[in-house]
């Protein structure tokens, strides 16, 4: 997993109106919990854009007035209609401590129902899974080589060297689907 750093400063005034002053300068209000006390402060929005708009996933150093701790992201609220970000809420972590975090799927290979006329489709961009943060890949890679036409991968079929996937065992991770042209030739040949 990627580092990424990040400084914020003690936010004193809490409640709406403060919150509400702080975004009009750009800050984001935030909260890091999961340590001895949750600790309010706030960040710049320049310093998170980089960490929200992305697809990777990273642990990140947060210094917060000179004070450094790791953490991960953990929620964020947004604006309904203007998607600007409101709130940003971070998880202290520490490695013997297991957390839950949602990493993303890689498929790899061509399958053999794509090589018959399927097409191939990936119901579950990301799963969530269960380790130290040391323990937890960029990214969780699928061989689907031997997927059939018509065949799926479910989370139950998964298994990771020292993770545990969170994820419902029947829920569908990718699929190889039936094409109309697929389904025409298959009747042809009957």
């Amino acid at each position: 997993m990627k580092s990424f750093s990040l400084e914020g400063s003690l936010r004193n005034d809490l409640g709406k109106k403060a919150s509400k002053t702080l975004r009009k300068e750009d800050l984001i209000p935030a909260v890091i919990y999961g340590g001895e006390n949750n600790t309010n402060f706030v960040v710049s929005q320049d310093n998170v854009r980089k960490l929200v708009y992305s697809p990777e996933i990273f642990h990140i150093d947060l210094t917060i007035d000179g004070k450094a701790t790791k953490a991960i992201l953990k929620d964020m609220q947004f604006h309904p209609v203007t998607d600007e970000i409101m709130h940003i809420d971070f998880l202290e972590i520490s490695e013997d401590k297991p957390i839950v975090m949602e990493v993303p799927v890689v498929l790899e290979g061509h399958a053999e129902g794509v090589k018959a006329g399927g097409k191939l489709s990936l119901e579950m961009r990301k799963l969530k899974v269960k380790a130290p943060y040391t323990q937890i890949p960029e990214q969780l890679q699928i061989n689907v080589s031997h997927l059939g036409l018509g065949k799926t991968i479910q989370v139950g079929a998964l298994s990771f060297d020292g993770l545990e996937i969170v994820n419902a065992k029947n829920a569908v991770v990718c699929a190889v689907k039936l094409t109309r042209a697929a389904r025409g030739a298959m009747a042809k040949g009957k």
